[in-house]
C-alpha cells in the first residue's frame, strides 16, 4: 500500500499538489493496476512538524517528506512513488 499525504491549509497550491498526485496515481495504475494507494489531505499544522515541513504545500509519500514549499510536476510524483515501492 502506498500512502500519499498532502500537507497544507487547503490553499490553491495545496489543491494543485493534490491534483498532481491524483494524476500521477492514475498514470501508475495504467501500468500497475495492482497498486493500492491512499491520498490524504492533512490540514493540521501540528502534523507538519512531524515531517519537518517548514513551508507548505508539502507532499509525503510512505511517511517520507519528498517536497516542500512548491508544486512538484506529475512526472516527479510518479518517480517518487515508483522509487518508494
Amino acid at each position: 500500500m502506498i500512502s500519499i499525504k498532502v500537507l497544507g491549509p487547503g490553499c490553491a497550491n495545496c489543491e494543485r499538489v493534490e491534483l498532481h498526485s491524483i494524476e500521477a496515481v492514475e498514470q501508475l495504475l495504467h501500468k500497475r493496476p495492482d497498486f493500492e494507494v491512499t491520498i490524504e489531505k492533512v490540514k493540521n499544522p501540528a502534523v507538519y512538524s512531524e515531517y519537518g515541513l517548514l513551508a507548505t504545500p508539502g507532499l509525503v509519500i510512505n511517511e517520507q517528506l519528498v517536497s516542500a514549499g512548491r508544486i512538484p510536476s506529475i512526472a516527479e510524483i510518479v518517480d517518487w512513488i515508483e522509487t518508494s515501492v
